[in-house]
């Protein structure tokens, strides 16, 4: 190669498809192409990967004991609840425990042991 490089190079690939319109469509569509099959592929990956965790997430929850609100209210932090809804106990520390009810978009709420019991069935020693 001379010193013309790159230049050169791209002249004798512009010849070689018809001219640099030519190349510059080709190039173009290519890009294109290479960037839909991109997309394409990435969207397809990330439906795999949230049905990977859904499906992680379910077969925990499944593995967790459920428990059932005895009253309906209002807890202080926003929590509401009916009675006869279902929840699970992810972890407990000390008198607080970490609760996620079925079908709320707004889990997981911190609530108090003692409260917690007061309206479910829910106890302590369960646990332990």
């Amino acid at each position: 190669m001379s010193n013309l490089g790159w230049y050169q190079l791209l002249t004798t690939i512009a010849k070689k498809v018809g001219g640099p319109k030519v190349l510059i469509g080709l190039l173009l569509a290519g890009g294109y192409g290479i960037g839909r099959v991109t997309e394409a592929s990435g969207k397809k990956i990330v439906k795999i990967i949230k049905k990977t965790d859904s499906k992680e997430e379910s077969l925990l929850k499944k593995k967790l004991k459920k428990y059932t609100f005895t009253t309906s209210g209002k807890g202080d932090i926003g929590l509401e609840f009916n009675k006869d809804e279902l929840f699970v106990v992810v972890v407990t520390h000390g008198a607080s425990v970490l609760i996620e009810k079925e079908r709320d978009t707004n889990n997981p709420y911190f609530v108090d042991v003692k409260w917690l019991e007061t309206v479910s069935n829910y106890e302590e020693n369960q646990n332990k």
